[in-house]
């Protein structure tokens, strides 16, 4: 029987070193992690760097790890371990996911993983501050330097009286390097001050206490009363309550969903900026930091924090004593500031087709008219609100106008009090106005008084305006014209703010829309995941700190003069030639709405198995119609954006524009099957609809011409498809001439196919026979075998009977000729001693014939029990 062949396996072939003999980096080729943890006894700063040989990502980052340790060699120590050999005790103790992976140590602490980019001045940046946990806080200025970073900072007071710390300081060491291991990031900055007339710039008195940096809100102290002082403790408690008013992204290239999460909080804006962590001054980081500070400054408070007094010395006009003075000025002209108790009113629109509206500032106002003290309004009262809302019903019709350049203001009386009024500001909008920045001559007019009864009059507009949340409608009002201190509060678009490196994502800022060719790589872009829309800041301009302030301020207004940005494919390249135009977001506009010619657009996509069998349709549409009337065209919807009027939920769907009416686009219908006939008909029905005004003679004359053109296309369609029937008339005849000749050599092949099963059966019976008779002979031989066997054996048999009575004739002669000899003996001796010896040889002859007579008596005994045998 045949045994199955056993599996070869190839041993694994020995590693060999992954650095360079000259390299600073101890590499552990053979997986020593035992001798690696040998090593991090002697030394302060570890870092270890896990590989696998075939990992395309540990080969690059190769090179970053012994640029960084060309560096630190003489401060950090740096072991590479093969993690992968499968006889190494790392493969045997360590259970990675991924490769490479960098484990710090810090003394006997860690291991602190780094999970940011591998690049050597990130790394390089992470192993420094795992170095060096603790800045060291020994003067204002430094601590002014400080305090007035964009990141988080934890500051700890000791006294260095004790001998050899103080106590506590350990632990706050320790949760120094707690915050680099749970956020590698960094974003926490922990610092020790050692004078006492420096702690007390931020009212630290004793020494152990810990206190929690925060630029917008009240800064904090660690509660040594409520929780226990250790590392941990103190580490999650800097954690929870640290404030992030801009945060760095930084994808690992993976499959992730950390840009999913952050914009799923909300619209955020996106700055990309070349960032290099080792650079000592950061000037562009400097100034988004202000933006950002003055963007979520909501108190205003300029004194509360040392850090705010050090930002002033700077310059900023967010600090500029000038502002509260200039906001009395415009309290004093404009009183709605003043008290910033208001809603907006969008007014309907003034007709169903408009896209204008009238949007109005609804405010309570109670510093006009005599009255005996000042009253403050600290929060909007609901019914003044409400009373407020119902005056403006009533003077509704009074801003009810088509078009308006300028803002007009009337004032109403209060059902509750003599003293007090509303005010109410409005302005004509409409979708496409690009700016509300006006003149103050032109905004701050002095409002109109015009005091109204409160009876219900009939000629009110039967619509009710809606009211929006608390968002400001007039920029210059709320929102100053120099910064945009504390606009996170004022509205409900609030954005969150994120910087990524350009050197590392330049890919998604040009996802974004940014540009391939550019140079510099600065580039900031709003993103709302909700809307669905995202705006750009024009690359034109320079990425200063102004510029984000007016990019910030146009999507926080009302009616934003932001333009959305619209994607298209940029691999889309066509040629003139092509029967259906492919449209991408770029040429939408031009070629479905100013071109001079019907469009028939179709809305598909890749995934779309459907769209991609209505492609032959629509190629012979194409050829149908003529060309100078028609265009037949398609977008793809999930590579192009597109304006929200003509978004589709639907694929595929299929949208008419007919000539001098493109606003007046029809769908094809979803009942009817998409066919030529019906899609010829469909086209046919809405390019002749009459049009709303009459038909003068040019008109007619070109609506005959365009007819006639129509004739004499289809005349000539019609004769290439008579061309082509007839071609198809000579085809049929040779494929009929061709399956008659295939139908006659058919049925030979059938007859052949008879012949050879006849054949084949009489071969089967003549094999059946002759299997019956190689069984019989053999039947036969095998009992000839076993006779010839028998004869064998009784052969055998024989000759060695005849063998052995050959040797009892042998025997028995050789005894007879011994009794002879006997017998002569004894008569020469008788003869010889016949007087002396008579009676004893008689004697002696008797004994010798009877001995001779038992042997020839036993001889005989054996031959016959022999023979027997």
């Amino acid at each position: 029987s045949c045994s199955r062949a056993k599996d070869v396996t190839m041993p694994a072939k020995l590693p060999v070193n992954f650095f360079s003999a000259r390299s600073p980096v101890i590499d552990l080729f053979r997986g020593q992690l035992d001798y690696a943890d040998h090593l991090r006894q002697d030394s302060e700063i570890v870092l270890y760097f896990f590989y696998a040989p075939w990992c395309g990502q540990s080969i690059a980052a190769r090179e970053e790890i012994e640029h960084v340790a060309s560096r630190l060699s003489g401060q950090v120590l740096f072991v590479a371990v093969n993690c992968w050999w499968n006889q190494g005790k790392c493969r045997k103790q360590k259970h990675f996911f991924y490769f490479p992976v960098i484990h710090l140590y810090h003394r006997s602490f860690g291991p602190i993983e780094y999970k940011g980019p591998m690049s050597a001045v990130y790394i390089e940046k992470f192993v420094r501050r795992v170095m060096t946990p603790l800045l060291y806080i020994s003067s204002r200025s430094k601590l002014l330097d400080f305090l007035s970073n964009y990141e988080p900072g934890v500051l700890g007071y000791f006294e260095f009286n004790a001998s050899p710390q103080p106590p506590g300081y350990l632990t706050f060491f320790t949760s120094a390097l707690h915050s680099l291991k749970k956020d590698y990031l960094g974003t926490i900055r922990f610092g020790v001050i050692t004078d006492k007339r420096v702690a007390e710039e931020i009212s630290l008195v004793h020494s152990g206490s810990v206190y929690l940096h925060r630029h917008v809100n009240t800064s904090l102290i660690y509660p040594n009363d409520v929780m226990n002082y250790t590392a941990e403790n103190i580490c999650k408690w800097a954690l929870e309550n640290r404030e992030m008013l801009i945060r760095w992204l930084r994808p690992h290239g993976g499959k992730s969903l950390l840009l999913n999460n952050e914009l799923k909080k909300g619209p955020a804006l996106l700055i990309f900026i070349p960032y290099n962590p080792l650079a000592e001054i950061h000037p562009l980081l400097d100034e988004i930091t202000k933006v950002a500070l003055e963007y979520h400054n909501c108190n205003k408070s300029q004194a509360a924090e040392p850090d705010l007094q050090h930002l002033g010395d700077t310059g900023s006009p967010a600090f500029d004593s000038s502002v509260p003075d200039a906001h009395m000025k415009l309290s004093e002209t404009f009183s709605i500031t003043k008290y910033p108790c208001c809603n907006t009113v969008v007014l309907p629109q003034w007709h169903s087709i408009s896209r204008t509206h009238n949007v109005c500032e609804l405010c309570i106002n109670q510093t006009l008219g005599v009255k005996p003290n000042k009253v403050h309004v600290p929060y909007c009262n609901f019914l003044e609100i409400e009373a407020a809302l119902d005056s403006f019903y009533l003077q509704e019709h009074t801003f009810f106008q088509v078009i308006s350049n300028t803002i007009e203001c009337s004032n109403f009386l209060s059902f509750y009090s003599p003293f007090s009024y509303y005010t109410a500001c409005c302005r004509t909008v409409n979708r496409h106005f690009l700016s509300f920045i006006s003149s103050e001559k032109t905004i701050f007019e002095t409002p109109k008084v015009a005091f109204s009864s409160h009876g219900k009059k009939d000629n009110t507009q039967h619509s009710i305006p809606h009211i929006e949340d608390r968002n400001c409608f007039i920029p210059d009002l709320c929102i100053s014209g120099t910064n945009i201190t504390g606009l996170s509060c004022r509205t409900n678009k609030t954005l969150n703010l994120y910087l990524l490196d350009s050197n590392l994502f330049w890919i998604y800022a040009e996802r974004l829309g940014a540009s391939r060719s550019t140079h510099l790589k600065e580039f900031a872009a709003i993103v709302d995941l909700k809307e669905e829309v995202h705006y750009v800041l024009d690359q034109n301009q320079s990425l200063v700190g102004s510029t984000l302030e007016n990019f910030i301020k146009n999507f926080s207004i009302l009616y934003s003069p932001l333009k959305r940005h619209l994607v298209d494919d940029p691999s889309v390249h066509f040629h003139e030639q092509r029967v259906i135009t492919e449209v991408t977001t770029n040429t939408f506009h031009d070629t479905v709405f100013l071109s001079e010619k019907n469009v028939l657009l179709l809305y598909y996509a890749q995934w779309c198995g459907f769209c991609a069998s209505l492609n032959h349709i629509f190629i012979e549409l194409a050829r149908l119609l003529p060309p100078d009337n028609f265009t037949v065209a398609r977008i793809d919807i999930t590579r192009n954006d597109l304006p929200w009027e003509f978004m589709t939920d639907r694929l595929p769907t299929i949208l008419f524009f007919p000539h001098q009416r493109k606003e007046q686009s029809v769908k094809f219908p979803e009942d009817f099957s998409v066919n030529l006939p019906n899609l010829l008909k469909f086209i046919l029905h809405h390019s002749s609809l009459s049009s709303s005004e009459p038909c003068t003679k040019e008109c007619l004359h070109e609506e005959a011409v365009l007819q006639q053109g129509h004739i004499s296309h289809l005349e000539r369609e019609i004769q290439k498809l008579r061309s082509e029937i007839g071609a198809l008339h000579q085809a049929h005849d040779q494929l009929e001439a061709q399956l008659s000749e295939a139908r006659r050599e058919e049925h030979r092949l059938q007859q052949q196919k008879h012949t050879l099963e006849k054949q084949h059966k009489t071969l089967q019976l003549h094999s059946e026979q002759l299997q019956a008779t190689y069984d019989q002979k053999n039947q036969e031989l095998l009992e000839m075998a076993e006779k010839l066997q028998e004869l064998a054996d009784a052969s055998e048999n024989l000759l060695k009977e005849n063998t052995l009575l050959r040797i009892l004739v042998a025997s028995r002669e050789g005894k007879l000729r011994s009794k002879d000899e006997i017998k002569e003996s004894l008569q020469s001796e008788r003869t010889l001693s016949e007087d002396n010896d008579v009676s004893v040889s008689t004697a002696t002859a008797t004994v010798e014939e009877k001995r001779i007579d038992n042997i020839d008596t036993i001889e005989t005994d054996h031959s016959s029990g022999n023979r027997t045998e």
